[in-house]
């Protein structure tokens, strides 16, 4: 470190590795089968649920509860399946607080839903644990067919389109398959190497081959995979995080939200991975939530998550607001970064009050200073080498319902695609929904 240099708090070992385990453990530890059966019970298994309205893929939830009610979590987990092919995931991940559980009948007469999502995870996991795959593929079609990307979005399609028969290359920049699932989402709520074992499972299907260390700009063209298949699903996500546009963004100990979960994710021993004494987290939704708790979780003594709107406005749903407070971690609102002040290292973070002017935010010129040894980015991504051919929408890839991209023979979905929220529900959905897409027009 150069001389003069302020030494940055950001270490390593802050907590024992008991400590770390207890407090990684599963956010929602599983059913068993008597509990599985009387949260079923509560079901009303209402005609015109609407909850089913509710889940992005449509899952029929009053059948599968049905099903998991008579014992037949296999069943259970075919319908759910059938529906969204990430199932398991989608019960860990999904925030079923402001989707299906927000909606449901018993959340709307007593304030205390059916607990939709881990009945889910209850019938996924049963069938995963039994190495059941319940799908069969059709009879070869002769078409090929790639899929860049293989988070959640191009997962789902190729699986889908595996089933109809057609060879799916699916080609993933990192070393490992899953997408956010397996580097953006919070260890606690995905616990021992589930996303992994789940893109095992989903290839049991067969006539799917994943290619690692390939992407666009890496060894692949857009035309070149037009021309060596028979048509092309874009899923490469956002790769670019957006700037502070705040002084000081350059120090050391400032770093983006996503690249650290990812660190995360892919430590062997989480005692090892540092963490910041005081740590302040700029953003407002899951990323900016899942970063700020577990940097307490990795013993962070201060943690706060700094916003620029009011609550309402955030992101994260407002069980993940309370789940942040409930371990430590202070929220912040209608605050901006202004500069980040230190001398090579990041000590202290200079924040702007705001007001939300005609939906505009806008800076007061009153500030506050918060001890700041580690700053994280989450506000939001961006998109990156997109292929100049593709029309975009905002700073998205411009796709139909049914994901097709200006390029005739390329869809597109996922978080790269115009249209729903950034959710690997929606992805799921988005994915499905191409494949099928693709299917008809492949066969005419």
């Amino acid at each position: 470190m150069a001389a003069g240099h302020q030494v940055s708090g950001v270490r390593s070992e802050r907590l024992s590795a008991q400590e770390i385990a207890e407090n990684f453990a599963d956010l929602h530890a599983p059913f068993d089968a008597h509990e599985a059966a009387v949260a079923a019970d509560r079901c009303y298994f209402c005609f015109d649920a609407p909850c089913m309205t509710a889940c992005p893929t449509s899952i029929d939830i009053p059948q599968f509860i049905r099903e998991i009610q008579g014992g037949h979590a296999e069943s259970a987990a075919k319908t759910i399946l059938e529906q969204n092919i990430l199932g398991g995931m989608c019960a860990r991940v999904c925030p079923t607080e402001t989707l299906c559980e927000e909606v449901c009948v018993r959340e709307v007469a007593e304030g205390k839903p059916v607990e939709i999502g881990r009945l889910q995870r209850y019938a996924t996991d049963m069938l995963m644990e039994r190495d059941v795959h319940p799908f069969t593929r059709a009879t070869a079609t002769g078409k090929r067919v790639a899929v860049v990307g293989a988070g959640p979005a191009g997962l789902a399609a190729a699986h889908r389109l595996a089933v109809h028969g057609h060879e799916v290359t699916v080609y993933e920049a990192k070393a490992k398959a899953g997408g956010l699932n397996e580097f953006g989402i919070a260890a606690y709520k995905s616990t021992n190497d589930f996303a992994a074992r789940e893109v095992e499972w989903l290839l049991q299907i067969g006539g799917i081959s994943i290619e690692y260390g390939r992407g666009l700009g890496m060894g692949l063209t857009l035309e070149g995979l037009r021309s060596d298949f028979d048509a092309v699903f874009l899923s490469v996500g956002l790769q670019g995080v957006n700037a502070l546009r705040a002084e000081g963004e350059g120090k050391d100990g400032v770093r983006d939200a996503v690249d650290f979960i990812a660190e995360l994710r892919q430590a062997e021993d989480l005692t090892a991975l540092p963490v910041g004494r005081n740590v302040v987290v700029i953003g407002g939704g899951m990323t900016a939530v899942d970063a700020a708790v577990q940097s307490k979780l990795l013993g962070a003594e201060n943690v706060t998550i700094a916003y620029r709107r009011g609550r309402d406005a955030m992101g994260a749903s407002r069980f993940e607001q309370d789940l942040a407070a409930s371990k430590g971690v202070k929220l912040m609102f209608n605050v901006m970064p202004k500069a980040i002040h230190g001398n090579g290292s990041a000590v202290e973070i200079e924040l702007e009050y705001t007001d939300v002017v005609d939906g505009r935010v806008t800076g007061t010129g009153e500030t506050v200073r918060l001890a700041a040894d580690q700053v994280m980015k989450a506000i939001g991504q961006t998109l990156e080498g997109q292929p100049e051919a593709l029309a975009l929408e905002g700073r998205k890839i411009k796709v139909s319902e049914t994901g097709r991209t200006s390029v005739s023979g390329v869809w597109a979905g996922g978080d790269c695609a115009s249209g729903g929220d950034d959710l690997t529900v929606t992805a799921v959905a988005e994915g499905r929904d191409a494949a099928e897409d693709i299917h008809a027009s492949l066969i005419g």
